[in-house]
């Protein structure tokens, strides 16, 4: 009897076993990107590595050509917008993600890096509409939250960036950036206690803050610090 039930713990072990290795080879597919032949695959990959090294130019060439094998790969749109990025072709960045995204609607990463673009370009309405894109996707997106309240405050609309910056700092309460730029907020809106206290908590995690914000706040609120 004890023979037996060391022959059925021993199968029960190996059947475990399998399941564990049947999960992590279905998590490994679903992470590899399908292409549809090896030449697609080899294009892709590279240019992934090309990207890396800094090599964009060779990046783009390899993308449009496993595009050409493939013209429904979303990826590789989005990757080519990234290096199209890098070379400060905003244009064609924000083509190339506009792409991925007809492809795949809930694509975040493509909504967040053509905000990106979209905000080198001063185009701030457009950089908020992606960044809420993205957030409908991922609402614990803490740097779509901060970057979306760049935009607004940039565009006036302190109320409204200082409730991003709030937002960014409840999934992330050591964001020293957003800290400070909601005390900048502050300060536009003559909140000088709650600006002076958002730069502290800036200050406390190691930000280092603009001298001639500080010149204006001192100057603003009649006090030091």
């Amino acid at each position: 009897m004890i023979e037996s039930m060391k022959n059925v713990s021993s199968k029960a072990i190996w059947v475990i076993l399998l399941i564990i290795l049947f999960f992590l080879l279905s998590c490994a597919s679903k992470q590899k990107v399908k292409i549809g032949s090896r030449d697609g695959e080899f294009y892709f990959y590279r240019g992934v590595t090309s990207y890396e090294k800094g090599q964009y130019d060779q990046a783009i060439s390899d993308f449009i050509k496993a595009l050409e094998i493939n013209p429904r790969l979303a990826v590789a749109f989005y990757n080519r917008g990234l290096a199209y990025e890098k070379k400060a072709q905003h244009d064609q960045a924000i083509s190339d993600f506009t792409k991925a995204l007809e492809i795949n609607p809930r694509y975040e990463e493509a909504y967040y890096n053509r905000g990106i673009v979209y905000g080198k370009k001063g185009q701030l309405d457009q950089v908020i509409s992606d960044f809420t894109k993205a957030l409908e996707i991922n609402p614990k997106l803490s740097v779509a939250f901060y970057n979306r309240g760049t935009a607004y405050g940039k565009k006036g609309q302190y109320d409204q960036a200082i409730s991003d910056f709030t937002k960014a700092l409840e999934i992330n309460p050591r964001y020293a950036e957003a800290y400070y730029s909601r005390g900048v907020a502050y300060y536009f809106k003559r909140e000088y206690g709650k600006s002076w206290k958002d730069i502290g908590e800036a200050q406390s995690l190691g930000y280092q803050i603009d001298p001639k914000f500080l010149d204006q706040l001192r100057k603003a609120s009649g006090r030091q610090n």
